[in-house]
């Protein structure tokens, strides 16, 4: 399969028109061999020096959850981690697909390594990753956003690897993982979900990406290995959203108003 007629890419290379299918039937995709071994070797370098090697160091950032231990990527003001969010962004815009040609706006990047759940730790992101969708948790009033998972070593499920409910992306808006607990889950609240079927935990070599819709519910076990599951995550959105009013978890709104478009120093448009 011929990839899709793009700009040369640096980093990473394109996606196919296969690729695109899958995305758009099952609200997820594997892109294996997406970023180049040495680009992901840098990044890896880059999250050990902030995070040390234990994944462990860095000082509670954003969300202080069990699914993993954030650091704040910086990327747009480093200018090799900004190609690769540019050449992100231009991926995301033909997975996208829309028709009216809307680009694709930068969020967020972090690094986000899943500790081991045997070691006690400074941080918290040490246990499962309870099945939920991520879009409750941006405020944003329209859908399309979607989250780029780079895999920095090879790993499989013992790692604590994601598996996605296919199809789960066309239901709409299920709840804020906050809202769900062990006794009422994804899917005791939303039975009908074990029927999409569930993905195989997915298994990377270094470099390999998963993409994810924000509507495409997704889980994880807990890290069983002894050593961290480094990920390097870019999560963007359409170019035309606007913020709904209510309190998001992944910026500040601090002097906005309701349903404004978002600023593009901050939040560029990157394709």
């Amino acid at each position: 399969m011929q990839a899709l007629s793009e700009p040369r890419f640096s980093a990473c290379r394109q996606v196919t028109a296969a690729e695109m299918e899958h995305y758009q039937e099952y609200g997820w995709v594997k892109l294996a061999g997406f970023v180049r071994p040495e680009f992901v070797q840098g990044l890896l370098r880059t999250a050990r020096e902030r995070m040390g090697d234990d994944g462990d160091g860095n000082a509670p950032y954003g969300r202080n959850i069990n699914y993993f231990n954030a650091e704040r990527g910086g990327g747009l003001s480093v200018p090799s981690m900004r190609n690769y969010i540019e050449e992100v962004g231009r991926n995301a815009k033909v997975l996208m697909g829309r028709e009216s040609g809307v680009g694709v706006r930068y969020l967020l990047d972090f690094f986000a390594p899943k500790l081991p759940s045997s070691k006690k730790t400074k941080n918290a992101g040490n246990g499962p990753t309870d099945f939920h969708q991520d879009f409750p948790n941006y405020a944003v009033d329209r859908s399309g956003g979607m989250n780029f998972w780079l895999a920095l070593e090879d790993y499989g499920p013992e790692f604590g690897t994601m598996s996605f409910v296919n199809r789960s992306h066309r239901r709409g808006v299920v709840g804020n993982y906050r809202t769900f607990t062990q006794e009422t889950d994804l899917f005791s609240v939303y039975p009908e979900f074990r029927k999409l079927g569930l993905s195989e935990p997915m298994t990377y070599a270094a470099g390999d990406v998963t993409v994810h819709s924000h509507l495409t519910s997704h889980g994880a076990g807990a890290n069983l290995t002894d050593r961290p599951r480094w990920a390097y995550v870019i999560v963007v959105q359409p170019a035309d959203i606007h913020w709904t009013g209510a309190p998001p978890e992944a910026y500040d709104t601090t002097g906005w108003r309701p349903f404004q478009t978002f600023d593009d120093t901050r939040f560029p448009i990157i394709s």
